[in-house]
């Protein structure tokens, strides 16, 4: 007999899908402790789960995996097989119309990115707190995207309007943004995203200095600090509205000693998650009535537990300033916000993980 934790290991399917496709009724462990709740799984039962994995991760309806599940072991597999081939067609289809639908939304774009090619860039001079920038560099840097084919994800969006300059990182999967004061700009909003190499470069000349100098002007960004510059280009491709990003209605807050939590994070348990052949760690968190926000075991489940990926949680405490922040959260599917106590401006999301079907 296999526990759940150790059917979810060999089989490729989380604790919290078994517990799902038990309370479906597709697979249902072959034994539950009338004391304990705890679930026990036949060896024989191993086989079916590995193809309920399979299943699972094509995408087959769950009306279709009961009907596979119940003729796998039959002697006639001719209804398998149709059922098989029946999803891979729907999948084909759909991808054709995928496709059909994705050209579509090219040409729209195209017929919207002609006229705004002409438009004459925005150009300002900025003056800078020199740690202001350096702190809002430090708090979003973690956060901007690797990805070669989203190069425009891959810098730090710099936003200045009135008396403010938004910094902003993002790689899908996780957003950071910082707000620092400006001086010296009276004119519209400007906008640059700047490569990671030039951040870095900018970041290198804010050490020590109290006032610094930035300049946007024709596709250029240029940061002075006493007698030494740098600069570069900016990217050409424009970075994503983060201002409708970041509308979240209000949830659950927690405020957590930073040091502490950090150590539960790193130490406490994590549930394995693959997607698209990529492989990570999750830790899932639940707040108590109390308003303690915790890792919980991979044997917890609930309809209010919010799984996010460690490293990247990790990374967000460790750009965070100061020794408490407060965690928000929405509902399981609402990225959870991580800010310092008191500050709407200077925060970070991270997109939850789905634990279950």
């Amino acid at each position: 007999m296999r526990s759940i934790g150790e059917m979810a290991r060999e089989s490729g399917l989380g604790v919290s899908a078994l517990r799902f496709y038990d309370r479906a009724g597709i697979l249902v462990p072959d034994r539950v402790d009338p004391v304990t709740g705890y679930r026990w799984y036949a060896p024989e039962q191993l086989g079916e789960a590995r193809v309920l994995a399979r299943l699972r991760r094509a995408g087959m309806p769950l009306a279709d995996v009961r009907l596979v599940l119940a003729g796998w072991t039959a002697a006639d597999s001719d209804l398998v097989r149709r059922l098989l081939e029946a999803h891979l067609r729907r999948l084909q289809e759909g991808l054709s119309a995928a496709r059909v639908e994705f050209s579509a939304l090219r040409d729209l774009l195209d017929d919207r990115e002609n006229p705004l090619m002409t438009s004459p860039r925005s150009a300002a001079r900025l003056s800078v707190s020199g740690p202001g920038l350096a702190a809002a560099l430090d708090a979003v840097r973690f956060a901007a995207g690797t990805d070669p084919e989203l190069p425009v994800l891959a810098g730090v969006h710099l936003d200045a309007e009135g008396d403010a300059l938004h910094a902003v990182a993002t790689d899908r999967y996780r957003m950071a943004v910082a707000r620092t004061a400006v001086g010296g700009h009276g004119g519209g909003r400007v906008r640059a995203t700047v490569p990671l190499p030039l951040v870095d470069a900018m970041r290198a000349l804010l050490d020590g200095e109290d006032e610094v100098s930035l300049a946007v002007d024709d596709g250029r960004v240029t940061l002075e600090a006493g007698d030494r510059q740098t600069g570069g280009r900016c990217m050409e491709q424009d970075f994503p509205d983060y201002r409708r990003l970041v509308r979240l209605p209000a949830g659950r807050r927690a405020e957590v000693d930073v040091p502490a939590f950090t150590e539960a994070v790193r130490t406490g348990p994590v549930r394995l998650h693959e997607d698209g052949g990529t492989k990570s760690e999750l830790t899932v968190l639940e707040v108590s009535e109390d308003g303690r926000v915790a890792p919980v075991p991979e044997g917890a489940d609930g309809p209010d537990l919010v799984a996010v990926n460690r490293a990247f949680l990790l990374d967000a405490l460790a750009a965070a300033a100061g020794d408490r922040l407060v965690l928000e959260f929405g509902a399981p599917t609402t990225p959870l916000t991580i800010r310092g106590p008191g500050d709407e401006h200077t925060f970070s999301l991270l997109m939850p993980v789905r634990l279950s079907d």
